[in-house]
């Protein structure tokens, strides 16, 4: 009985042992014509490929195939174009640091390429969106506490396209971005305030009133900045400050 018992069980296992070898031989030749048939591609039927995943919003699968034909066809006529697609392919599939990195081997390798001007915008687009952030590209929550360094690095990129590309057509968009990102920066200067405020910080305070005057005259926190000084002021009992902040607010914000 005992002998009978091990027989069987040395049976089991040998057909477990065929079911998986059969199982994997089944596969193989589907994984290999897969393969094959993406081998067999030329470059531009890669690159058109890649772009009707973009087309239709499959931005992973683009990824996918921008990277190979990179890889195939480094040198190739479409090579530096999907080096451009991938960054803008990255973004849209919220990979920015993926995104940055790629901007950022372009413009060291093709500094003098047409289309770099394309590259330097895609990079602060893409730290454009790491400063919003996904939750609040959803959900109507501030983000004037939140560190912007992200937002002083697009700003920076922004700029740099300006400096660089003034006739550029992402030119137009870029200024408007920038606009958003200067009132983000003065909104935090604002906040940090504040918050000197409730810590008795007062000369922190109105330093960052003041910086905020000084550096972001166009933007909506211009007024809170002069508040911050005078709240500040009166604080200190800098009365002669405190005079002067006032006439200024009721010269320049009346209504405030």
């Amino acid at each position: 009985m005992h002998m009978f018992t091990k027989q069987l069980s040395l049976r089991i296992i040998l057909l477990i042992s065929l079911l998986a070898l059969f199982s994997g031989c089944s596969s193989n030749p589907e994984s290999e014509e897969e393969s094959d048939e993406t081998a067999s591609l030329a470059e531009y039927e890669i690159y058109q490929r890649a772009e009707a995943s973009m087309d239709i919003g499959q931005h992973s699968e683009a990824i996918e195939l921008f990277q190979k034909l990179e890889s195939r066809f480094p040198f190739g006529k479409y090579a530096q174009q999907a080096q451009l697609e991938l960054i803008f392919a990255y973004t849209k599939n919220f990979e920015p640091e993926a995104g940055i990195a790629t901007a950022d081997r372009f413009i060291r390798l093709n500094p003098q390429h047409p289309k770099v001007d394309y590259a330097y915008y895609l990079k602060g687009v893409a730290l454009y969106e790491m400063d919003i952030g996904f939750v609040e590209r959803y959900l109507p929550t501030s983000t004037n506490d939140k560190d912007p360094g992200r937002a002083r690095e697009a700003f920076a990129e922004f700029y740099q396209l300006l400096k660089r590309f003034p006739n550029s057509e992402y030119v137009p968009d870029a200024r408007a971005r920038m606009v958003y990102l200067r009132d983000r920066l003065a909104a935090y200067e604002i906040a940090v305030g504040r918050y000197y405020i409730t810590r008795g910080a007062y000369v922190a305070a109105a330093n960052r009133g003041q910086y905020v005057v000084d550096n972001y005259p166009s933007t909506p926190s211009v007024v809170d900045g002069l508040n911050l000084m005078l709240e500040s002021y009166r604080a200190l009992k800098l009365d002669d400050l405190v005079k002067d902040t006032e006439q200024l607010i009721n010269k320049n914000f009346p209504a405030s």
